[in-house]
């Protein structure tokens, strides 16, 4: 009984939805990027995508070239205004999910979705390693019909490739709403680099970018 409780212990410690993994002391030493204003939002186009926890994704896409800003937050439910506690608890139908706004004329939309492909395993059903229920669901949020259909091309060039021996669940959905999450959740990566999970699941997933998207990589990103 008790290797059992610690080996609960040990995947509770290394799952992003715990909210213990942010203390209180931790959370005050939060450092948020700077919002983008509503006309700078204006002059950038938007992607979102879910794909696990959202510490993850962030910090992928805060290293893509051409990516101004990149949000954590919610989406893809019924309910208004959730909560990072509501969410990761399964109470609600969002997805943990990022909401990126990039230059169009650095980095393509299809692109992106590749690199979202790419940095995730797209074939597992409502989990992400250690991450497990449908808030951690795989999906893209279309904007318009172009988009969806780079999606679905995209999604039918990988399944038809057969790099995956297991059919792809990504969800194609069309974008309705998007709430940011708490402030103590932006830039995760960077303001909780000792955090357990970041380092046993985050970095390995930021290394595995920076290994197989070389070309997309920020100057400025070395860490």
């Amino acid at each position: 009984m008790q290797y059992v409780l610690s080996l609960l212990s040990i995947v509770f410690l290394f799952s992003c939805q715990s909210p213990s993994n942010t203390s209180v002391a931790e959370a005050s030493l939060t450092v948020e990027p700077a919002a983008l204003t509503d006309t700078q939002k204006a002059e950038l186009d938007t992607a979102t995508f879910a794909g696990g926890c959202f510490w993850c994704t962030e910090a992928v896409f805060e290293r893509v070239r051409g990516v101004e800003s990149v949000v954590s937050g919610y989406t893809g439910g019924d309910q208004p205004n959730p909560t990072y506690e509501a969410v990761s608890a399964g109470k609600t139908t969002h997805a943990e999910a990022i909401q990126i706004y990039y230059d169009p004329e650095e980095i393509t939309y299809p692109e992106l979705v590749k690199i979202f492909m790419g940095t995730h395993d797209p074939t597992q059903l409502n989990r992400q390693g250690p991450d497990v229920g449908e808030q951690y669901r795989s999906a893209i949020y279309y904007r318009d019909g172009d988009e969806k259909k780079v999606i679905d091309d995209y999604i039918k060039e990988l399944t038809e490739s057969g790099k995956y021996d297991k059919p792809i669940v990504t969800q194609v959905q069309p974008f309705e709403a998007f709430y940011d999450a708490e402030g103590y959740h932006q830039n995760y990566y960077e303001n909780n680099p000792t955090n357990p999970y970041i380092m046993s699941v985050a970095k390995p997933k930021v290394k595995k970018f920076k290994k197989n998207f070389a070309e997309y990589l920020k100057d400025k990103a070395n860490s």
